[in-house]
């Protein structure tokens, strides 16, 4: 039963606290002991450890896909890599942010919300440097794209938001389509400031320029699909991925075309007598009537048939569990 205390030995308590005869305890002390774990309701945590690492699985495979596609679309090596996975407030993200700086704002879904891909001017300049016939460096200072600039890139964010989908088909399909592209952080209002937002940062090497990219989900876009990051839905997403790929590729062989052909049997005879046959000869093979023949699958032995008549017409039938080894 917990002892109340009186006004007296309270006021006595407050007096000898800042007289410093009390130890004050330190809240790493409360940590440590286990007693206290520290909230901040102004930085709610929305997403779950286990969602935190499914969204790293993800988007390591994004950086490897996005790697890969920069490398052969710029024709220069591109190394894409991912640096963090965190959850913060828009506002904190919103002031992390260089000015200018490119910010593409794409609708991730039809039952989803917005998000945005923020790429800086270190990524951004080399690459139009390198698709105007540059060598990949970025300007001294760094300035405003300009309208053209700005059409190249958004050509480039539609490809780079593809590859994105493609990271994420495991998850939820995503069908991104670009709604604004802006370069002064301080405008952008795409959600309230203090919405909670998952951020993705990514760094980037081309050539010798260092830059970032930093992928935004909102908490509100992802929540309609908040139970899919998973372990367990990853998995059985890649079960049924794989059981459908079966499935589209028994689709395609059985349209696949391939010939046929019985060996009736076979002989061995002399030129001379070869050159000398006529229409209505008889040639004597070593294949018996009642026994198998084989048939040939893109001219190798692939099964045992016997020889016989369908509907008038000259066919062959597959003897059970007789196949020929190939």
């Amino acid at each position: 039963m917990k002892e109340v205390l009186s006004q007296s030995e309270i006021d006595s308590l407050i007096q000898a606290l800042s007289k410093g005869h009390i130890a004050e305890e330190t809240e790493s002390g409360s940590i440590e002991g286990g007693f206290v774990k520290l909230y901040d309701f102004r930085r709610p945590n929305k997403f779950s450890k286990e969602q935190m690492r499914t969204l790293q699985i993800v988007h390591e495979n994004f950086a490897r896909v996005l790697t890969n596609f920069l490398t052969a679309y710029l024709r220069t090596p591109v190394q894409v890599k991912l640096e963090s996975v965190s959850q913060v407030t828009f506002e904190e993200f919103i002031f992390s942010l260089p000015n200018p700086t490119l910010m593409t704002i794409f609708n991730a879904a039809e039952e989803m919300g917005s998000a945005m891909l923020e790429t800086n001017p270190q990524f951004v300049f080399p690459i139009i440097d390198l698709l105007f016939g540059g060598v990949g460096e970025t300007p001294k200072k760094i300035r405003e794209l300009t309208e053209i600039e700005l059409t190249v890139m958004r050509r480039i964010m539609t490809k780079i938001l593809e590859n994105l989908r493609y990271a994420w088909e495991d998850i939820v399909t995503l069908m991104p389509r670009i709604e604004n592209m802006d370069t002064n952080p301080q405008f952008n209002q795409m959600i309230a400031s203090n919405e909670i937002v998952t951020l993705m940062t990514l760094s980037t090497k081309i050539r010798k320029s260092v830059g970032l990219i930093n992928v935004c989900f909102p908490f509100i876009t992802l929540e309609p699909v908040i139970a899919n990051l998973t372990a367990q839905h990853w998995f059985s997403a890649s079960q049924r991925v794989g059981s459908v790929d079966s499935r589209l590729v028994q689709i395609g062989l059985e349209t696949v075309e391939v010939s046929l052909a019985a060996v009736l049997g076979e002989t061995t005879v002399k030129m001379e007598d070869f050159l000398q046959l006529e229409i209505g000869d008889v040639i004597l093979l070593d294949q018996q009537v009642d026994k198998p023949m084989s048939l040939l699958v893109e001219n190798k032995p692939m099964f045992q048939v016997q020889a016989g008549v369908s509907m008038g017409r000259r066919a062959v039938r597959f003897l059970a569990g007789k196949g020929v080894e190939a």
